[in-house]
This record gives C-alpha cells, sequence and structure tokens, in this order.
C-alpha cells in the first residue's frame, strides 16, 4: 500500500484544493495573513500523513500522524476566522470545516491503529 491510496490523505488533498481555491478570491485574496496560514495548515494535513505512513518506528509515525491531526484543529480554528471576517466565504468555510472534522477524524483512526501495534508489539515476546 501507498500512502496515496489512505483516505485520509486522498481527503486531505481535496481539502488543500478546497483551501487554495477558497483563498484565491475575493477579499481573502489580500490578506496574505490569514490565506497563507491556512493554506500552511492544510498542507500540514496531507504532508504529515504522508510522513507518517512513510516511516517505520512505531514512534514517529505517532507524532508525524499527531502533527496532522493538530494541524486539522488549526485549519477549523482559521476557518472560523475566515467566516467571521470575510462574509462572501463564510458559507464555503462552514462546509469546509465540516470537511475538516472528517479528516480529522480518519488521522484519529491511523493514530489508534498505530498506538495498538505498539501496544501488541510489545505484547510479543522477543526470541531468545
Amino acid at each position: 500500500m501507498k500512502f496515496e491510496e489512505l483516505e485520509s490523505w486522498q481527503r486531505a488533498r481535496s481539502l488543500v484544493n478546497r483551501i487554495y481555491k477558497l483563498t484565491r478570491t475575493g477579499n481573502l485574496l489580500k490578506d496574505f495573513g490569514v490565506s497563507g496560514q491556512i493554506q500552511r495548515s492544510a498542507v500540514s494535513i496531507m504532508s504529515n500523513v504522508a510522513e507518517g505512513f512513510e516511516r517505520l518506528h512505531l514512534a514517529e509515525k505517532l507524532q508525524a500522524y499527531n502533527v496532522a491531526r493538530g494541524s486539522a484543529g488549526e485549519v477549523r480554528s482559521l476557518l472560523y476566522v475566515i467566516e467571521d471576517n470575510f462574509p462572501e466565504a463564510a458559507s464555503e468555510a462552514v462546509q469546509l470545516r465540516g470537511d475538516v472534522v472528517a479528516v480529522g477524524k480518519l488521522v484519529t483512526g491511523l493514530i489508534q491503529s498505530t498506538e495498538s501495534r505498539r501496544v501488541n508489539a510489545k505484547k510479543i515476546p522477543s526470541p531468545i
């Protein structure tokens, strides 16, 4: 399996594309601070899912997945900034927030799966 096959990565990629589309229109186009920050945060979700998948050490996988989960929270928070300050983008921000929650849940699933593998690996006795 490749990281490109993970639903969490695919949905994060779609989210990145929608965020870029949103920030390249209207007044958001002129707000480099908010636009740049939400773009970077969205890319961080996608990139850290890929990085975590490629890591071999379980602790490193968990670290990358946790960064992705944190970035999902950051994107959600920035979408509130957009909703509150850019009325023309408010409805799209609300929709995107729902998508970010879904991606965050998928990343949480990766975290839980990796945690269970780590716990199970500790239970296996090492050969002597």
